[in-house]
């Protein structure tokens, strides 16, 4: 790591009980000791005699005094100070806490006189990328520490905190080495091909691919796909023509009148987006504008958007009306929608009695349908828990400490699934040792960009970019 010192305010810039600056670098406590005064010297007013025998001071104490302008000796504030020396530290480094009263102009005013002796202004996540950089957490871990700050559920912080133990880089890890045994026994077989089969046995090297690493890797991938949810949030779109109560029952799931509601068709133009929780899972729920046949340039511009967002929807709900039968609006739009994952919402069931009467196609047989009335709260916990358990299965809700990987960590997984695939696939076929080699080093080489053993600027800038300046 580069031998610069750095420093941010580290909570949120508001008036508060406390604020807190932290300072990570060689220079950290050379700082601290030239601008804070302890209070059992609280007596002296000469700014000369601010404590330096910092050597005395132990790690992991608090320690009560005053931060002082070492050029005039005025006192900018009554603090507590945190000293957390290399290399047991967040960062791995040095580090200095001040813990002073919160507010905009006291908080500013210590970190510009921290900066004004040795330090610079900390870059967003460079706190975090320097313990990764210096070895205190893989990449994974660091991942969780912004995911945890931006956990929304309580589900979606078990998620995180579990990642941040450590879980996820020792799944990774483990299937790693399974893959690098094998790889070391084709470079042996590479070098002394007359002991080829001493050396390596290719049913068991495929038997081990099979069931130990595409097994492991094939049950991170399908954990990804049925709660990454949890962790990026649900995105729930509601479609249907106008007037079946879409906006009446988003503002259901809401308890909220956020949405317009009318008797008059097409009161929704454009697309409402509003953030709520749902059986423990983050969801944004759009409602869109209903879907239909106009000449109406504006109403064409909200029907283009709807589709838009039902594009990039993980879960629609198709909303009909249960006091006329199906329409043939409701048959294109469902052909437009079809390849989405969906459930049927049956809304204003209060004001019919034949549950034919909507004469579905059976087309829509197997697709989750729930009856509800918007306008008498009917039905409303039976489609948050269908959604709940359409969104995310019911293992994943009920496991504590879920092992659930982020997009990145996805993408890297498919890599490393197809790579070793192929590898299986060279060896049935007995093709040459170098050409399966490079298989399995592609595999291990994506398992290695997940923890952060193999990773370039570009892709660290990337991950570090998500985080607030002082984390």
């Amino acid at each position: 790591m580069n031998n610069t010192t750095i420093a941010a305010v580290a909570t949120p810039i508001g008036r508060g009980g406390i604020g807190i600056i932290k300072v990570s670098g060689e220079k950290a406590l050379r700082i601290a000791a030239t601008i804070f005064k302890r209070s059992h010297f609280a007596s002296d007013h000469n700014a000369d005699t601010c404590d330096l025998s910092f050597a005395r001071f132990k790690s992991y104490r608090l320690y009560h005094g005053y931060v002082v302008d070492p050029r005039n000796g005025r006192r900018l504030d009554e603090v507590l100070l945190a000293i957390m020396k290399a290399p047991r530290s967040y960062t791995g480094e040095d580090v200095v806490e001040i813990q002073a009263h919160s507010g905009p102009v006291v908080l500013s005013s210590i970190l510009e006189l921290v900066l004004k002796n040795g330090a610079r202004l900390a870059e967003p996540g460079e706190f975090t990328k320097r313990a990764y950089i210096n070895g205190r957490i893989d990449l994974t871990q660091a991942e969780a520490v912004v995911d945890i700050i931006n956990a929304r559920t309580n589900k979606a912080l078990e998620i995180a905190f579990t990642q941040l133990k450590g879980d996820m880089r020792m799944s990774v890890e483990t299937i790693r080495d399974l893959l690098s045994d094998i790889f070391a026994g084709i470079n042996a077989a590479i070098d002394f091909p007359d002991d080829v089969t001493e050396i390596v046995d290719s049913n068991t090297a495929i038997k081990t691919l099979q069931n130990k690493v595409l097994a492991r890797l094939k049950g991170l991938i399908e954990q990804y796909e049925n709660a990454h949810v949890l962790r990026d949030g649900l995105k729930l779109v509601v479609v249907g023509r106008p007037n079946v109560g879409k906006s009446s029952l988003m503002n259901c799931l809401l308890q909220k009148e956020r949405a317009i509601v009318t008797s008059m068709p097409g009161t929704t133009r454009d697309f409402i987006e509003e953030p709520l929780s749902i059986r423990g899972i983050p969801v944004i729920i759009t409602d869109t504008a209903g879907l239909h046949e106009t000449d109406d340039p504006v109403e064409v511009i909200g029907i283009k958007k709807t589709y838009e967002h039902t594009d990039l929807s993980d879960l629609v709900l198709f909303v009909l009306d249960a006091s006329c039968r199906t329409t043939e609006e409701d048959y294109k739009i469902y052909e437009r929608i079809s390849d989405r994952r969906l459930i049927i919402v049956i809304n204003k069931s209060d004001l019919s009695d034949d549950e034919h009467k909507l004469d579905m196609p059976d087309s829509w047989i197997n697709i989750p349908k729930v009856k509800t009335s918007a306008l008498y709260n009917q039905g409303l916990d039976a489609l948050k828990d269908l959604i709940a358990k359409t969104a995310v299965s019911e293992q994943i809700l009920e496991t504590e400490h879920a092992i659930v990987p982020n997009l990145r960590h996805k993408i890297a997984l498919d890599r490393s699934f197809q790579a070793a695939s192929s590898a299986v696939e060279g060896m049935r076929k007995q093709i040459h040792f170098e050409l399966i080699a490079i298989d399995i080093k592609e595999a291990i080489d994506s398992l290695g960009e997940i923890t952060g053993v193999i990773a370039n600027e570009d892709m660290l800038d990337r991950i570090f970019s998500r985080f607030c300046i002082g984390k």
